[in-house]
């Protein structure tokens, strides 16, 4: 499971489609309706925020308006009621870091890509996050290479 840091937009189609997949899954962790994925690290930054179910379900919104523009459909009805909430904090080493993923991911999947990443500095994290000073994130499960 991977939760991106990284606003979608940033995404090919096939890693949109797989966060959507995957999100609507933590969704379904949190309400607590699976047994499988109940401790992913992952999911401690929702599990961590005051309203959990409302702060999955912001994160899916914003993937849904990324497929919106991209001209796909992604069926909204299977998005919990979401309340306002406050965002949530990710470090800049976290976000360097999952940048790093994706380019690897991309350069093995779709190169051409690549070209539209953007540097560090210009990085917008997803819509739901406001970025802070610090390292990969203490959650963070890290390839040793």
């Amino acid at each position: 499971m991977r939760l991106w840091s990284l606003h979608p937009r940033y995404l090919d189609a096939k890693g949109l489609v797989a966060l959507w997949r995957e999100a609507l899954l933590a969704q379904k962790v949190l309400r607590g309706k699976t047994r499988g994925y109940r401790f992913h690290p992952q999911l401690h930054r929702f599990r961590q925020h005051r309203r959990p179910l409302s702060a999955i379900a912001v994160y899916l919104k914003a993937i849904a308006r990324e497929a919106d523009s991209r001209g796909y459909h992604f069926d909204r009805r299977r998005i919990a009621r979401a309340r306002p909430v406050t965002k949530i904090s990710v470090t800049i080493g976290q976000l360097r870091y999952e940048l790093g993923h994706l380019r690897a991911k991309l350069r093995a999947r779709e190169p051409q890509r690549l070209k539209l990443l953007p540097r560090l500095a210009e990085i917008r994290p997803h819509s739901l996050f406001k970025i802070i000073d610090g390292p990969v994130e203490c959650w963070e499960r890290r390839k040793s290479k």
